[in-house]
């Protein structure tokens, strides 16, 4: 493991530090990996957050919750899962940064004996397959959820509208499912689609890709987003252009720093997925396996729209 992702770890509570109030490995209870996305994204800080409550609360396991720096920092978050491998934990909770590339060291925790659950980024099933595992999925649909928020923007603007996707990771099935439902929002609406990129869930980067959007498309009308963290770049450049209150904005995640943008109305829509509840529920269906229960398919998990007042 290299320093970054060493110090990363440890900010987490950590590869080679438990998280504060946690406890001791040494009391023979179950070790479980919290393996997330980049805390520097308000989702995750509150996953975790939620993980370690959930886990001080049921008072029967001990979790090391990690994360990495970015959302795009695939080799840190394998780096991750290698050393809860080194460190023969009993089970792998993880929101992989991609769909495929982690299945690999995924499996070859598998075949060491170690119980994993697939947590918010669903696994590519082919992926699997061709690596001989089965991993249950714990999370949210988020091709409905994304329609969702992106009916509200279609009702807005009504058919004709103008508009354009901000992409999530396009290697994350659930940046894909997500595209796939602001597509179908679109479809249903007859919106009119001006463009789509990928941001790769960063606030700078759809800062910036909204910039050039604009730049090229000075009728967009709405925009669809695939986070909460580059609604926040999306609503920062439309206040650089000057086009405050004449964009409509929606979103998915309902992260605290979405609030006051959903008050005012830069933001019409975000849909929350409970990113705490939800590490909860793949730490409970961890513990089910550890006790000898075999779980496999899609446990679903709750979707919530959350809208502007009056929108």
């Amino acid at each position: 493991m290299d320093r970054r992702t060493f110090l990363t770890g440890c900010a987490a509570g950590g590869a080679l530090a438990l998280a504060p109030g946690l406890a001791s490995a040494q009391t023979k209870k179950p070790v479980i990996g919290l393996v997330m996305k980049s805390l520097a994204n308000e989702f995750f800080k509150d996953m975790q957050e939620g993980a370690v409550k959930h886990a001080q609360e049921r008072g029967d396991l001990t979790l090391l919750p990690l994360g990495i720096q970015s959302e795009t920092d695939i080799d840190g978050q394998i780096a991750l899962v290698e050393n809860l491998i080194t460190k023969k934990v009993d089970a792998i909770v993880i929101a992989p940064a991609d769909s495929r590339a982690l299945i690999a060291p995924i499996a070859r925790a598998v075949k060491a004996g170690i119980k994993v659950v697939n947590i918010d980024v669903r696994f590519d099933p082919a992926s699997m397959r061709k690596h001989h595992i089965d991993i249950v999925f714990v999370g949210p649909d988020n091709r409905a959820g994304a329609k969702m928020s992106g009916d509200v923007l279609a009702k807005a603007l009504g058919a004709g509208g103008k508009v354009v996707i901000i992409e999530g990771n396009p290697g994350a099935e659930n940046g894909v499912q997500r595209k796939l439902g602001y597509m179908d929002a679109i479809a249903q609406g007859k919106l009119d689609l001006l463009d789509s990129r990928t941001a790769h869930w960063e606030t700078e980067e759809a800062n910036t890709v909204f910039s050039n959007m604009l730049t090229a498309h000075q009728d967009i009308q709405g925009v669809m987003a695939a986070n909460d963290s580059m609604a926040l770049g999306v609503v920062k450049a439309i206040e650089a252009a000057g086009r405050k209150g004449k964009i409509k904005v929606v979103s998915f995640d309902n992260i605290p720093a979405i609030q006051p943008l959903l008050q005012d109305g830069e933001v019409i829509a975000t849909v929350d997925q409970f990113g705490a509840q939800l590490a909860g529920d793949g730490i409970d269906a961890a513990m089910q396996e550890i006790a000898g229960k075999s779980l496999t398919g899609w446990t679903k998990t709750e979707l919530k729209l959350v809208t502007a007042p009056g929108s």
